[in-house]
């Protein structure tokens, strides 16, 4: 669907690495977050409004995958069949979509991507989490 590029590693700094030590440490109730330059699984609504501009919406955030003249993620966004994909301007839209991703939490951003792979709308739709997104 559109060719990778190759971007610069982001450095993250001490202090995210502090705060995920904190998390790992086991405080009573917290969850262990990744590390930073860790892969993880975000499922949500995957945008594509208009050229080289795409999100992913999911149960925490929105995550900044491309922008036109900007950041674009490295590795490739999911394929949608004509049954996964709600059109809404000349090919573009969105589809329910999970992706093995490297983010910057700082920014939103993913930094890269491993794996992408469609999913039927029906599972984004059913998510009352991702209700909030207003897709549907």
């Amino acid at each position: 669907m559109r060719k990778k590029s190759v971007r610069p590693r982001s450095v993250v700094g001490g202090c995210l690495l502090f705060a995920a030590a904190a998390f790992a440490g086991g405080w009573p109730g917290a969850t262990a977050a990744p590390e930073a330059g860790q892969f993880e699984t975000r499922c949500g609504w995957f945008s594509n409004p208009t050229p080289a501009n795409a999100s992913l919406f999911d149960r925490d955030d929105e995550w900044i995958v491309g922008v036109q003249g900007g950041h674009q993620a490295e590795g490739d966004w999911p394929e949608f069949g004509p049954r996964q994909w709600v059109e809404t301007n000349v090919h573009y839209g969105y589809g329910c979509a999970c992706l093995r991703v490297r983010v910057e939490r700082e920014t939103n951003r993913v930094l890269e991507i491993e794996s992408a792979r469609a999913r039927p709308l029906s599972a984004c739709r059913r998510d009352r989490r991702l209700r909030r997104w207003g897709f549907r």
